[in-house]
């Protein structure tokens, strides 16, 4: 673990990162609060780049790396995934990306993971954006999504599900 290549590209990368000297925001709050709808809104008004953790480690996964592999046995064991990891990842993708200004989404769950991202990084976020929002709240939107009564007869449930298929101008037409 530890090789000279691999401290040197830590290095490579690190030195990167604090020539780019990228903008970064943390975005939390639990699922249904808004995050994602908001952090489409930055994306658009302020030219921010938006990188979930979540997609990330999926997109890791599907790679079928060895670090991918890792990952994947780490989540099936309901183990948290190391957060050099996530940094790791959260690193690459500032570096590969061509902005300045990035929306972190998902990340840090905790004080440690928070430390760790600058020390890794050497980048210290502007601020947190917190989404506040009360569980009951965020349980009613996530339940208002194309939310369907099951308990229906089975040619009504399809026909509500039919429709969320079926293309808004189909719709208008009939």
């Amino acid at each position: 673990m530890g090789t000279a290549v691999e401290a040197a590209n830590k290095e490579a990368t690190g030195s990167a990162l604090t020539q780019k000297k990228p903008k970064v925001i943390f975005v939390l709050g639990g699922p249904g609060s808004g995050k994602g709808t908001q952090c489409a809104n930055i994306v658009e008004h302020f030219g921010y780049t938006h990188l979930s953790a979540g997609d990330l480690l999926r997109a890791e996964i599907k790679s079928g790396s060895e670090n991918g592999t890792m990952i994947q046995n780490m989540i099936k064991e309901g183990k948290i995934v190391p957060s050099e990891v996530t940094i790791k990842l959260l690193e690459k993708a500032i570096s590969e990306n061509e902005n300045d200004k990035f929306l972190i989404d998902g990340f840090p769950r905790n004080e440690e993971n928070r430390a760790a991202f600058e020390s890794v990084t050497g980048i210290v976020p502007e601020f947190v954006l917190f989404f506040d929002c009360p569980e009951e709240e965020m349980e009613k939107r996530l339940l208002g999504r194309n939310q369907i009564d099951a308990a229906k007869p089975v040619g009504e449930v399809f026909e509500a599900v039919k429709a969320l298929f079926t293309p808004v101008n189909d719709k208008a037409a009939t």
